[in-house]
């Protein structure tokens, strides 16, 4: 090779070296990354059981399917589907795995929670996980919310928080979780701890008995994008799929002692746990009710 030709073959390498590097800081697969470890994974320290060991279909039964303890809800234009637990509870860690339907799916609401509204219609407590739909391109909001003695009876104080994910969850499933206990409740996605949001009076906090649930639903009144985009069943079922159910807690009546999510066995997170959690929020959380000026936060002085 001649010196000249050396020195080309040089220049060349190097601006390839250049270009690569570059792309490299721009793309997504690598600056897509996952949080870092929260150091302890509350999942493996609580059994999974089937869907018929802990719950049951609470309606459009004719769009459920059981496979071998794995549970199918989809909705259509006729109906969607729901399912409630045998037993309610006091407190307790609650989770499924779940994968969600990829594509269209503005408008649907695939939601996972706790609640007692059949018990105190008008008056009840709620902790939710609710899968937002949305347009191709676009990936899923995750929205947790906390109510306290509220419904849809227009004097709703939602607590909304609001994420994306940072995987695609119509890929595979990954497991979503609720701790409630007497003095917190903390959202879990695959161990993470993604909220926490502390007891700081009765007046701001569920403490009465609920039931876990979970349901697919047309929601496109407010889902996607405030409404601006609704369910269109040509795209029909839309399809939701929960498997490894997780339900530890205190049932209604009894005495125990509420589980925990933390290494240490009692209440708060550690710091590794801390340190993920900040991670997530901010890099993808994309609401926080406390930060909307246009609340009136008078409703909400926990913030």
């Amino acid at each position: 090779m001649s010196l000249h030709s050396f020195f080309l073959f040089k220049s060349l390498h190097f601006s390839l070296l250049i270009i690569i590097i570059m792309i490299g800081f721009t793309s997504p697969s690598i600056s897509a990354q996952g949080p870092p470890s929260p150091g302890y994974y509350p999942s493996s320290r609580f059994g999974s059981i089937g869907f018929d060991q802990g719950f049951r279909n609470l309606w459009g039964p004719q769009h459920q399917r059981l496979d071998r303890g794995s549970l199918t809800i989809w909705l259509d234009k006729s109906a969607g589907s729901g399912f409630k637990s045998l037993r309610p509870y006091q407190s307790g860690y609650f989770s499924a795995s779940i994968k969600l339907q990829p594509g269209y799916t503005a408008g649907v609401d695939t939601s996972f929670y706790l609640s007692n509204n059949e018990v105190h219609p008008g008056n009840h407590d709620e902790i939710d996980i609710e899968f937002l739909g949305t347009t191709p391109g676009k990936p899923y909001t995750l929205q947790t919310n906390v109510f306290v003695r509220g419904s849809g009876d227009g004097n709703v104080i939602g607590r909304e928080m609001k994420f994306h994910l940072w995987f695609d969850p119509t890929q595979n499933f990954h497991n979503y979780a609720i701790l409630w206990t007497p003095s917190e409740i903390i959202f879990l996605v695959d161990d993470v701890p993604i909220r926490r949001y502390p007891r700081k009076s009765d007046a701001t906090y569920p403490l009465r008995p609920m039931w876990v649930y979970g349901s697919i639903w047309d929601a496109s009144s407010w889902a996607t994008e405030n409404g601006k985009y609704k369910a269109d069943y040509q795209y029909a079922p839309f399809v939701g799929r929960y498997t490894n159910f997780r339900l530890s807690g205190c049932t209604s009546g009894g005495s125990c002692n509420p589980p925990s999510v933390s290494p240490s066995g009692a209440g708060g997170l550690s710091r590794q746990q801390n340190s993920a959690m900040a991670w997530v929020q901010r890099n993808h959380m994309v609401y926080d009710y406390c930060s909307d000026p246009k609340r009136d936060h008078t409703h909400t002085p926990e913030c």
